[in-house]
């Protein structure tokens, strides 16, 4: 286990907070806490961190909402907590794309145990593209933690394209999923947004993130 990975500690009870980053830091994890979810998408925005720890009840924005961003964002780890120990309850959570789902009060040393499996289980992050992240709610996207500058319609394409990687998108399934008034655009249109797009993310130091695919459309590499 690499000490130089993150976990996000959001949880509004300030004691178990504390406790929580304590077991995570003797482990040899770097552990941050919030104790609200204003500004868990920000800090996840600005890159670093390996594991999102996420109270279902907090002030702000309630961590089932969050857990959907994020998960729409990316691909980083998500583990709820929570004293909602019912199974719907627990469905609930697994559905909105948490990778695991603790039930309080719990020991801190399960906690620890269940980072460590669930940031196991994750595939390496050896791409560029590691440094992308997608915050869906703000319709907004940053590389290594820098916004880029994009209209509606090219962070619409960003997405579709990230959300599909190595596969081949048409031009007309492009324009079916930036345009929600299903507008009547051209392929000159569509190659237009996304010449502009491989711009800004070649400037943010993503150059080769999107393939053309001759005679079909555009790819996610």
């Amino acid at each position: 286990m690499s000490a130089a990975q993150h976990v996000l500690v959001v949880e509004d009870e300030l004691r178990l907070a504390r406790l929580l980053v304590s077991y995570l830091e003797a482990a040899g994890y770097r552990a941050t806490a919030l104790h609200d979810g204003r500004r868990v998408q920000s800090l996840v925005a600005a890159g670093g961190v390996d594991l999102v720890l996420l109270d279902w009840m907090l002030p702000g924005v309630d961590g089932m909402t969050l857990c959907r961003a994020l998960r729409a964002g990316g691909d980083l780890p998500v583990i709820m907590m929570t004293a909602r120990a019912a199974e719907e309850d627990r469905l609930e959570g697994l559905d909105s794309g948490a990778d695991d789902y603790i039930c309080k009060p719990f020991s801190p040393r399960e906690v620890v145990a269940r980072v460590r499996a669930v940031l196991r289980r994750r595939p390496p992050q050896a791409t560029p593209r590691a440094g992308l992240h997608i915050d869906a709610l703000a319709l907004r996207a940053f590389v290594d933690g820098r916004e880029l500058a994009l209209t509606p319609v090219e962070f619409r394409l960003l997405k579709v394209l990230r959300d599909s990687p190595g596969v081949a998108r048409t031009r007309d399934e492009l324009r079916a999923n930036v345009y929600a008034d299903h507008r009547v655009v051209s392929d000159r249109t569509i190659d237009a947004h996304v010449k502009n797009l491989r711009r800004k993310l070649g400037e943010a130091g993503l150059p080769d993130a999107i393939a053309a695919v001759y005679g079909i459309g555009y790819r996610w590499l």
